[in-house]
């Protein structure tokens, strides 16, 4: 049995792969995790629809079942979001406990990458991938999500890094695991709702083209691993560094008093900073994860014309 006897990819996503038509993958731990209800689907449907009217297939990734899907219906995209966080949220160490059960999961970043590797997706759009989080000096918290792209050959286009995490170690971890932070038309690392961090990139290119004909050498060359595409948040979307700031520090400060930590983290922050700004960081939620499809599109394309 291999691995892909656990996989259903969706028919039109399967054509497209086979025939070297750009496909972009998609997550759903934001669906089930990362909004209310109904905005998630909204927002899963339209992402869809972005990556759609920008020349690819989008590839809305999951486990339904026990089986690990590339490409959703709208239904199960629509039960994923009705049933919230009662789904199962999946990272690598969780796949074969969900699968042997017959469970329903949503992927994380490094699950997405996982699945859509055996798929053979190479371009994933997100928000923002995981990270180091702040105080992991005392409890070792560092996100899944970066020996993923240590290992697996996808490119991940998202804002950054979450800005709650601690981005100067999430970076030197990235670096010491040789994987490149690829600046779009930046010099600064976004950082999820600002468009710009006090960290710089490893390097700037300003061209989808640029960035496929990366992807494509470091891949040709058999070097492990992926690769962070960060693409700011559009400008009229991003929101302003102390607001945003002082949402998540008391947020930090409310989940280190309830003692939330693990997995249970990242929604409880996400999801206090919304209501501490009032909603806006939802709405800019919503905007740069469109701009991150546009984005991944244009590289899926470029992509398949090198062949």
């Amino acid at each position: 049995m291999t691995q892909h006897s656990y996989l259903d990819i969706h028919p039109e996503v399967a054509a497209a792969v086979a025939a070297n038509r750009p496909v972009v993958a998609l997550e759903s731990t934001i669906i089930s995790h990362g909004m209310p209800y109904p905005q998630n689907v909204e927002t899963a449907l339209r992402v869809e629809a972005e990556v759609r009217a920008h020349g690819a297939v989008p590839a809305t990734i999951a486990i339904i079942n026990g089986r690990l899907k590339a490409g959703l219906a709208p239904e199960e995209i629509e039960h994923l979001g009705k049933t919230g966080r009662e789904v199962a949220k999946v990272s690598r160490r969780d796949l074969p406990f969900i699968v042997a059960r017959h469970q329903t999961g949503a992927t994380t970043v490094a699950s997405t990458m996982i699945i859509a590797a055996m798929a053979g997706i190479r371009v994933f759009a997100t928000g923002g991938i995981g990270g180091v989080h702040r105080g992991a000096q005392q409890s070792f918290d560092i996100s899944a999500d970066l020996q993923e792209l240590a290992q697996t050959p996808v490119a991940v286009v998202c804002a950054g890094a979450k800005s709650i995490l601690d981005l100067g170690l999430t970076l030197e971890y990235l670096e010491t695991n040789g994987v490149p932070v690829v600046g779009y038309q930046t010099d600064k690392l976004p950082a999820f709702f600002t468009r710009e961090s006090a960290f710089g990139v490893d390097y700037r290119l300003d061209e989808p083209g640029e960035i496929a004909a990366a992807m494509r050498a470091k891949w040709a060359m058999a070097l492990q691993g992926g690769m962070v595409i960060a693409n700011p948040i559009p400008h009229e979307y991003a929101m302003p560094s102390a607001a945003i700031d002082a949402a998540i520090e008391q947020a930090l400060g409310e989940a280190e008093a309830q003692g939330v930590v693990g997995k249970a983290s990242t929604p409880f922050l996400l999801a206090r900073v919304c209501e501490l700004t009032g909603g806006n960081s939802l709405a800019a939620n919503i905007q740069l994860v469109l701009n991150n499809a546009r984005l991944a599109s244009a590289i899926a394309r470029e992509y398949c014309v090198l062949g």
